[in-house]
């Protein structure tokens, strides 16, 4: 029995942070808390939320190369900030309406999310929930 819960985490800790780093820390968290507890019961599912967690946050939708040139181009942009009341951070969800979306230029890599600048700092979004899913820092 003990082998099997150490091979299903053993799978959970190699697996998990692949799939978790185009989710966001917490789609990461929560999807890996569902594959661990699928693979392990309860201590999969507390394991496989901590490593898809850590998994999103290292892996980011813009590599840590192009965090500081995408910066420099959202600022040569001038783009107006929105202020938001609330934290700004992966996994917030903004209004749809009031705040302006814009399309990331395909130098990227970054299709099918959009930026915006909230509370002065840049983020990435999910169009389609206009959930935050990285802060470029």
């Amino acid at each position: 029995m003990n082998m099997k819960i150490f091979a299903a985490t053993a799978a959970v800790f190699l697996a998990l942070p692949f799939a978790a780093s185009a989710q966001g820390v917490v789609g990461g968290a929560a999807e890996g808390a569902h594959e661990g507890n699928h693979a392990a019961g309860p201590v999969g599912a507390v394991v496989g939320g901590a490593v898809g967690a850590v998994g999103a946050g290292v892996a980011g939708l813009l590599g840590v190369d192009q965090q500081p040139r995408f910066r420099e181009y959202v600022k040569h942009e001038h783009r107006s900030s929105y202020a938001y009341d609330r934290p700004v951070g992966v996994g917030a969800e903004l209004p749809g309406e009031g705040v302006t979306y814009y399309e990331v230029p395909s130098e990227y890599g970054v299709k099918d999310y959009r930026y915006t600048v909230v509370n002065d700092q840049t983020v990435l979004v999910d169009p389609r929930t206009h959930r935050i899913v990285e802060v470029i820092n």
